[in-house]
């Protein structure tokens, strides 16, 4: 057993939160993706999700099981690992530093859960499953930057990952380890963390073992796996990752003017939700659920057209794990309705006044990158 592996015994000894993840992992009494008596699932008609996602007809538990949570890989993993693993603090720092995984895990740890999605989620029919709620154990970052001393020209932080590759800039070759970076007090809030724990069990490989960095609110390509550097600069870092790619371009109407074409980096998530289930739970009863989920701003409304008719409101479920982070369920009892093809969508609103927009709406209109694809989508069901 490497130093930085924990057996299940030994997590779970120190863990503090073990009963809530044992409720919120498994179906809870009267939430949307409940099974209600003899259901039928109403299959969708469109393609669903293909690969190693989440497939939404199938998903019944609030937190998803480790296994059913995607992956994506921009260098590959890793193929060379340092023994020990050790995550570099540098920079602009008084005390640069060495830690060890098993002295992070000596820290004071903290364990929260969030919606871990990919940056291109819902590009297409048949990649909309890039996402996942779950439960992430770990060291905050704030008070170890703290402890280490912040210079005065310390501005932004850059987060290394072991995997690496040789990429051409300005036609020269250079080699290059993935990496993202964060403004310096957006690194210093409470729930960004070092995180060596997912689901209550140690984190494997495949999400970034030993230690991932965890940026709840934004999408996925900020929370870099198999860390072993943390760098305090004091100015903006560009590199591919933040500056070349995941970039949105997106057209800015003005009226009498030219289109504006912006280019933005993809950070914190979009207001976005899903119909995700329809059941039939008894002659002419359907439930239609899904989730509904943001930046960690609050979901205020989630609404479902049917048909051509107006939005109607839905009963959003109280989470059983307080959590800014997270999705939410919700759902909607459907009565006597005709038989024959029948069109389903929702749209989620935060509290900010984010609304999820339509594929017509200009934000997703203009938008030429498949990056921050947040519209409805529409769901078709044939009922007999």
């Amino acid at each position: 057993m490497k130093p930085w592996e924990l057996s299940r015994r030994d997590f779970m000894r120190g863990s503090v939160g073990l009963a809530a993840y044992t409720l919120a992992s498994h179906p809870l009494a009267a939430t949307a993706m409940e099974a209600i008596g003899e259901e039928e699932v109403i299959p969708f008609l469109e393609a669903q999700p293909i690969g190693k996602m989440l497939q939404w007809q199938k998903l019944t538990r609030w937190v998803t099981p480790t296994e059913d949570v995607y992956e994506v890989k921009h260098y590959g993993r890793p193929t060379s690992k340092p023994d020990p693993w050790q995550v570099e603090f540098t920079g602009y720092l008084k005390k640069p530093h060495l830690f060890t995984v098993p002295e992070l895990q000596k820290r004071k740890h903290k364990s929260l859960y969030a919606t871990l999605e990919c940056g291109g989620n819902g590009s297409s029919k048949n990649f909309m499953g890039a996402i996942g709620n779950v439960k992430w154990t770990g060291t905050p970052l704030g008070p170890i930057l703290r402890e280490l001393g912040l210079g005065n020209r310390s501005r932004e932080v850059v987060f290394y990952g072991a995997d690496e590759k040789i990429e051409k800039i300005r036609d020269n070759d250079y080699p290059q380890h993935f990496a993202r970076s964060l403004p310096l007090e957006h690194a210093l809030e409470d729930d960004v963390l070092l995180a060596w724990a997912m689901n209550d069990e140690p984190l494997n490989e495949m999400h970034g073992a030993p230690v991932r960095l965890i940026v709840p609110g934004w999408f996925g390509i900020a929370w870099v796996k198999w860390l072993t550097r943390v760098d305090v600069l004091d100015r903006r870092f560009m590199g591919r990752w933040m500056a070349r790619e995941y970039v949105t371009i997106r057209g800015e109407d003005r009226p009498g003017s030219q289109m504006n074409w912006r280019e933005t980096s993809v950070c914190n998530i979009d207001v976005k939700s899903i119909a995700a289930r329809v059941v039939k739970t008894g002659p002419g009863r359907y439930r239609v659920s899904g989730a509904a989920w943001s930046d960690g701003t609050p979901i205020t409304k989630v609404e479902l057209k049917i048909d051509d008719g107006s939005w109607a409101p839905v009963t959003v479920e109280k989470k059983p794990v307080a959590s800014k982070y997270t999705w939410c369920f919700w759902h909607y009892d459907w009565v006597n309705p005709a038989p024959g093809e029948h069109s389903l969508v929702s749209r989620a609103t935060d509290a900010d006044g984010r609304v999820q927009p339509a594929s017509e709406d200009s934000e997703i209109k203009n938008k030429r990158t498949y990056w921050e694809s947040n519209q409805q989508w529409p769901q078709r069901v044939r009922l007999g």
